[in-house]
């Protein structure tokens, strides 16, 4: 019984067509109502049109799905040539029965209304384009054509109304177009008939900078995306960022991947940063993070790892040249195919658009490393809120692609403990914070770099001074003064010459000492020698005095006993 009764549920569910475009099947959780009417409502070049025939043409292509799209505005011909530039074959489609366009010509100036009228004939001509090829998807754009042909509204309305239940009877896919109007959602209502799912197309202006932007204004029987959605026309059709859809559940990685400096990687745990993780270099002007994200770029390029670097302040040819001048040639790389390099000023866009522009490359190139140098310029077209919650969305879709982000930002003014607050804007997001900076002491400038966090690794708490070579990035030695200060520069390279100078003498007077050393054992030997050779000489004679002492017991012993032997005083033993 619970098997059937879900079974009889999951019929009973609202059944979807996927539109095939990038986004919108994310946010209406599988695509438009099937069989049932949808209207699209925008204000003119916010791409209604564009968005109804990408449907018919994603249906046909890659769902199998034929199409009619009628047309109340354009010729057939004109939307062949509007849809080339976008690579909308129209015509092969036509070709292959898989695309119907059919265009109504309607012209207040040539109609004569008398009496009542019905829409009788465009019901039989759409039902003939359907039934010629067996469209399961449908278009009509816009009805509000209609409505300037004719006076009597009442009877247009109530045609409409039979229109969209022909639709539904139909069993067709559809989308309508409607203008947008003043006091209602479209200029005539068409909301109240086509109520299952309605989308509202936006094209504003803020601050001279033009956005388009995606409601679902309402969905019947279906969850869905309830934000405003930028979205984006380009070359092969429309992307919609589903800011919906990103979240906190991506996966993470203990993978290593080196810095492309030794000695920076030393200062993260001896293996560099986390793949996947989120880097930020900070600094004022001048310091390097252009040349640390390059370096960074030149390892991963070597390692045979695509990288995609976004740079909002200069042009790629000039980041080449620059890098060459610290010996990272870049162009290898890019002639390689490892390396693109996407350069845009950030007042070209607005924010949403840089951050669909940024993803769309994203998902082309599919990079394992992203540079975005730097992230500082985006406040130019946004407040920092605006841009904090952009690169938010940003990081978390690389994240969810294990891409690592290396993100440069400049330091307009210091605080007293070095940090800028431009970067601090954003740390929250990050996972690995590099701050670069000026140390001025002794009329000189010198750069320093520390770690001020890490997540998931013990890094070093140094600052560290590094220099900018012919041959890259070299972090020195730590080298502090009597006070404890560290030093730099001049005052580095005066402590290398004293801490030298001193290991000169000190080793001079070891030297000195050994030598001394050396002969007090020399003396000494010949002393243990002589002694030795003394000590023997006594010993022998002490030998020489102990035999002949006993020979003469000896010989007295001998003497006697003969002497007695002779006077025969004793009996022999």
């Amino acid at each position: 019984m619970v098997e059937e009764r879900n079974k009889t549920l999951e019929e009973k569910i609202l059944k979807k067509t996927p539109t095939g475009i990038k986004g919108l099947d994310d946010i209406t959780y599988g695509g438009l109502p099937k069989g049932r009417p949808t209207l699209i409502a925008g204000s003119a070049g916010s791409g209604k049109t564009l968005i109804s025939m990408e449907f018919l043409v994603k249906g046909a292509r890659e769902y199998g799905e034929p199409g009619v799209f009628m047309a109340f505005e354009e010729t057939e011909e004109e939307l062949v040539k509007n849809f080339a530039s976008l690579g909308f074959d129209l015509d092969s489609l036509e070709a292959e029965n898989k695309l119907a366009v059919d265009y109504v010509h309607i012209d207040k100036s040539e109609y004569e209304e008398t009496g009542d009228y019905d829409l009788e004939g465009l019901f039989i001509r759409l039902g003939l384009a359907i039934d010629s090829i067996g469209a399961k998807r449908v278009a009509l754009d816009t009805l509000e054509v209609l409505f300037s042909g004719f006076k009597s509204e009442a009877i247009l309305r109530s045609e409409l109304r039979r229109l969209f239940r022909w639709l539904k009877d139909k069993g067709v896919t559809a989308i309508v177009t409607g203008e947008r109007g003043e006091a209602s959602l479209t200029r005539y209502g068409l909301e109240e008939y086509v109520a299952d799912c309605v989308i509202l197309l936006d094209n504003r202006m803020e601050e001279q900078i033009a956005t388009r932007r995606l409601r679902i204004i309402k969905y019947r029987g279906s969850r869905h995306g309830t934000n405003e959605y930028p979205f984006l026309i380009e070359e092969d059709g429309i992307s919609v960022l589903p800011i919906t859809s990103l979240g906190l559940e991506h996966d993470v990685s203990s993978e290593r991947v080196s810095t492309g400096i030794e000695r920076l990687d030393t200062m993260l745990g001896g293996r560099g940063y986390y793949r996947g993780s989120s880097i930020l270099i900070s600094g004022t002007a001048g310091t390097g993070k252009t040349s640390f994200a390059a370096q960074f770029v030149k390892a991963a390029c070597e390692r045979g790892e695509r990288c995609l670097y976004f740079a909002f302040e200069e042009s790629p040819d000039q980041i080449i040249r620059n890098m060459r001048s610290i010996g990272i040639d870049l162009q290898p790389y890019i002639d390689a195919g490892l390396m693109q390099i996407n350069a845009t000023r950030p007042m070209a866009y607005g924010l949403e658009m840089h951050l669909i522009g940024m993803r769309r490359l994203i998902d082309r190139f599919e990079p394992e490393i992203v540079i975005l140098d730097p992230i500082s310029n985006l406040t130019n077209v946004g407040t920092q809120i605006d841009v904090r919650a952009t690169l938010t969305k940003l990081i978390d879709y690389l994240k969810s692609n294990t891409i690592t982000a290396v993100c440069t930002s400049l330091v307009e003014e210091e605080s007293i403990e070095g940090i800028g607050a431009n970067a601090q804007g954003v740390s929250s997001i990050i996972d690995t914070w590099i701050n670069l900076r000026f140390f001025e002491h002794n009329g000189e400038r010198n750069r320093g770099i520390s770690v001020i966090k890490s997540r998931g690794m013990g890094h070093s708490n140094q600052i560290r001074e590094y220099l900018l070579t012919d041959h890259g990035i070299e972090i020195q030695d730590v080298y502090l003064g009597p006070s404890g200060n560290l030093l730099m520069g001049s005052a580095r390279a005066a402590q290398e010459e004293k801490e030298m100078a001193e290991a000169i003498a000190e080793s001079q007077r070891v030297e000195r000492k050994k030598r001394e050393l050396e002969t007090r054992l020399r003396a000494l030997d010949a002393q243990i020698a002589a002694l030795n050779s003394e000590f023997e000489t006594q010993k022998e004679e002490l030998d020489l005095l102990i035999t002949e002492d006993e020979f003469k017991a000896g010989a007295l012993e001998k003497s006697k006993n003969r002497m007695a032997l002779m006077r025969k005083a004793d009996e022999p033993e």
